[in-house]
């Protein structure tokens, strides 16, 4: 099981700010899990859907940073107990 813990435009998107999942192998496959755990039609009201949250935003697997979606989309998730979603924050 691996810890999701969703921050910002991420946690209005998911309706939670943080969800126990199954393991998956790469950060790809568990962002794919999410978005089909938390469907575009199922987005609360004045959120964007997590799809494109997901696509924006950088990841933390157990504290170290490894950059966003595209960077990481193949980034092993073996051992993992927890991945931080931070979408891009106003302000710097």
């Amino acid at each position: 099981m691996i810890d999701v813990r969703y921050f910002a435009a991420a946690r209005a998107a998911a309706g939670v700010s943080a969800e126990t999942v199954p393991a998956a192998e790469t950060l790809g496959a568990l962002c794919a899990y999410l978005v089909e755990r938390h469907p575009a039609s199922a987005t609360p009201e004045g959120a964007l859907p997590l799809e494109t949250v997901l696509g924006k935003s950088s990841y933390l697997l157990d504290g170290r940073g490894v950059g966003d979606l595209a960077a990481a989309r193949d980034e092993p998730l073996g051992g993992v107990k927890s991945v931080d979603v931070l979408p891009p924050f106003a302000g710097g």
